[in-house]
């Protein structure tokens, strides 16, 4: 949840990102130019009958002596011949541009400025804070605090981490990235320069940014960007299970430099450790998931069954089970209709989430009720994203369940049900069997940028659908900006009211845009940030949640996200206020 294995791994692709495309399938220029000149190659060799150049004596005969002035008709052939292949290679790149043109100009032409899910044939969906929203402002803290107190108890850590003033959470903000090597949080521009810095939380001065960072791109932006990846020197926070995490490291790298300001830190192997503890899967089998009574028998006459491990560890799992609904928020009824409502329309809808069989189970039935399963034609659980749409069959095999225990590996995925792990070529394999089609059109929601919205993107080509709740909070944030009293007026209980996650930063700016300085001491300018571009780049429509499209009818045509499109188009139902508030036009259907 906090920390990403995937980020480090060496076995992902590192091919680059698509272009933004509406078609289900598609080749870059290079891929199709190089197709092309092999195809006019093999062409033009069929039809000389022969590939030009010497050919070897047949076995066991010498080779001929030349006869005088032999040689020099020789070497004259061979350099026709040379001349004669280099005039075919010009031919067949010649033919490659016009191929590659020619395929450009129909995706073009074919390419639609709208998204409809009555064109996909496969809806998939992200749980956590996509199907499942939370409360919060309880499980905020919930995860600050299960981190908080393993580091103070088992790692030693000052006691001064377990507490947390409301002002505390305005450090909280979406798209920020931590560079480890410095314990510097950044929020970059869509260039890589660094738009805003904080030291743990100390702001840093436009000078100490400038100092320390210049104008010019961030050191590993380059990387980072080209695959939204993470790595052991940098980490980008993208998720409502990351943003207290930001918080706690921040806080962390403050009571080390009170001690001995350091130039480098290494504390992140004490997270590591703080997640594992509190979220491995025996951390949910603690004994409050069984009966009360089976629960003394287990404690006072016999060892638990090995299915059933007794070790209660963690502090989030044990809450949210003894108290979901202070964690977890109801589906609303009309995204339940909806969900039946694609089931109804023939629709295959998929569950794919990193969350275990077990809490997977727990969230669902919380938030859609006892019979979930039924709306689902696949559930993947444990799906250790984003390697679920980058890793290969070899390297992450589907897995089946038993009392919420992985079995053995499948070979391929031959049927609809409930399974664990896997990746999305066996899937893929799957779902054309069960839509009769070759190339069914999949669209995927979700909330995480690095797990789910580039990775289906990249991976696969899958549409995309980005849950962005900072787009509500923005309009909510302009409004209460008008409307409110002044904080003088305010109550005492009033003012120090947290702030919500999803509302914009007083110390990092809004999610969307930020201002520069101009240079020679202009006037300052908007520019959008990293994590604005990536929306509009990866994702075929955002919207701040499910609910906000569940009464639309199905075939309901959304504005979407292109290349050559306005940055405000894929946003539903409206842009962002501080979007339009930089002078970005808006976009019409």
């Amino acid at each position: 949840m906090l920390w990403d294995p995937e980020s480090c791994s060496s076995t992902r692709s590192t091919q680059p990102p698509l272009t933004k495309s509406a078609g289900a399938s598609q080749q870059t220029p290079k891929r199709m130019m190089l197709w092309a000149v092999k195809t006019a190659q093999r062409g033009r060799l069929l039809k000389g009958g022969r590939h030009f150049g010497r050919s070897a004596g047949r076995e066991g005969e010498a080779p001929e002596e030349p006869e005088p002035g032999q040689e020099q008709q020789q070497a004259g052939r061979r350099s026709l011949a040379r001349r004669s292949r280099l005039h075919q290679q010009e031919e067949a790149l010649d033919t490659a541009r016009e191929s590659a043109a020619s395929a450009m100009s129909h995706r073009a032409s074919s390419s639609s400025s709208s998204f409809s899910l009555a064109d996909c044939e496969v809806i998939g969906f992200d749980l956590d804070h996509t199907l499942c929203r939370y409360h919060l402002a309880h499980s905020a803290p919930l995860i600050y605090e299960s981190f908080a107190q393993y580091m103070v108890k088992e790692k030693g850590y000052d006691k001064e981490l377990l507490n947390v003033t409301p002002e505390s959470w305005d450090f909280c903000c979406k798209g920020l990235v931590l560079d480890m090597e410095d314990g510097n949080f950044l929020k970059l521009s869509e260039d890589g320069s660094v738009l805003r810095a904080s030291h743990g939380t100390k702001h840093m001065t436009p000078e100490e940014i400038l100092e320390t960072y210049g104008r010019k791109e961030w050191k590993h932006f380059k990387t980072m960007s080209g695959m939204v990846s993470r790595s052991a020197k940098y980490y980008s926070y993208d998720n409502y299970f990351d943003l207290p995490g930001a918080l706690l490291c921040a806080r962390i790298v403050d009571g080390l430099n009170k001690h001995s300001p350091r130039r480098k830190y290494e504390f992140w192997k004490d997270i590591i450790a703080a997640i594992q503890h509190n979220y491995k899967t025996s951390a949910f089998k603690a004994p409050g998931r069984w009966p009360p009574t089976l629960h003394v028998v287990l404690h006072t006459t016999v060892q638990a069954p090995p299915a059933y491990s007794t070790e209660n560890c963690g502090t989030y799992f044990p809450e949210v089970k003894s108290n979901p609904e202070k964690y977890i928020q109801y589906c609303p009824d009309s995204v339940k209709k909806w969900l039946r409502r694609l089931k109804d329309n023939g629709k295959i809808l998929l569950l794919i989430t990193s969350s275990h069989s077990d809490y997977c189970r727990l969230l669902c039935e919380h938030t859609l009720g006892n019979d979930f399963a039924d709306l689902f034609d696949i559930i993947i659980s444990n799906a250790l994203k984003p390697g679920f749409f980058s890793q290969s069959p070899n390297q992450r095999p589907f897995r089946t369940l038993e009392n919420d225990e992985e079995q053995e590996a499948l070979p391929a995925l031959d049927k609809p049900g409930w399974y664990s792990q896997g990746n999305s070529t066996h899937l893929y394999e799957l779902l054309k069997k069960m839509t009769g089609k070759l190339e069914p059109k999949v669209v995927y929601f979700g909330d995480s940028m690095h797990s789910d919205i580039f990775a289906a993107h990249h991976y696969n080509n899958w549409e995309t659908v980005l849950i962005l709740e900072e787009l509500s909070g923005d309009h909510d944030m302009f409004s209460t900006e008008t409307e409110s009293e002044p904080l003088e007026k305010k109550g005492k209980y009033e003012r120090h009211h947290p702030k919500a996650l999803n509302y914009a930063s007083k110390q990092w700016g809004s999610f969307f845009v930020d201002g520069v300085s101009g240079k020679g001491g202009a006037e300052e300018i908007l520019v959008n940030t990293w994590s604005c571009k990536c929306v509009c780049a990866y994702s075929t429509i955002t919207i701040p949640s499910i609910e906000a499209i569940a009464d639309l009818p199905l075939d309901y045509r959304f504005t979407r996200f292109s290349s050559s499109g306005s940055v405000t188009a894929g946003y539903y139902p409206k842009p962002p206020k501080s979007l339009l508030s930089s002078g970005e036009p808006m976009a019409t259907k």
